[in-house]
């Protein structure tokens, strides 16, 4: 549904998920219930990514105010369940301090900050859905954003025999 364009960050919407997951204990009152799901939105800052965010020279090259040139930053970022359950393996936008990012309502960041303040950079271990290799273009084009599904509910527990540990899965589309 994320990846389709619903606006997740809407109560009614949230609402639905939550009714998807009530066996879950997912609750779309933030902080509660047993289950937590991190929709992300993001997007590598290129050239043209610096351009929109109006961070280039007359000659379309990235200015130095363009701080996140060649990484992958977030776009948007929606929480939803028991924040406290897990955090992203991804990184998370920091929200606070000089290099922090602003989420609107609906969790957006804008490109003028995603470009070129730091708190917008998503961390990637092992996995890199775009890259540059030896001037090859591999990934999504310029501007296209991947889109991220994390998922984290409480386990089975039967003390003192299993502790019922959280449960976590990712997903890219």
């Amino acid at each position: 549904m994320y990846g389709r364009g619903v606006d997740l960050s809407d109560p009614g919407v949230q609402s639905i998920l939550a009714t998807l997951g009530t066996n879950l204990g997912l609750s779309t009152t933030p902080g509660a219930g047993k289950a937590e799901v991190i929709l992300s939105a993001l997007t590598y800052v290129d050239a043209n990514a610096c351009a929109s965010g109006g961070y280039a020279d007359s000659h379309g090259n990235p200015t130095s105010g363009c701080a996140n040139l060649n990484q992958w930053v977030f776009a948007q970022r929606i929480v939803i369940g028991d924040t406290d359950l897990r955090t992203s393996n991804f990184g998370s936008p920091l929200t606070s301090g000089p290099n922090g990012v602003t989420l609107d309502s609906s969790g957006r960041i804008t490109v003028a900050q995603y470009v070129s303040r730091t708190g917008a950079v998503a961390q990637f271990s092992s996995i890199n859905p775009y890259s540059v290799v030896n001037n090859n273009v591999s990934g999504l084009p310029s501007g296209q954003k991947v889109y991220l599904s994390e998922a984290a509910a409480w386990g089975f527990g039967m003390p003192p025999f299993v502790s019922g540990g959280p449960t976590y899965a990712f997903a890219f589309f």
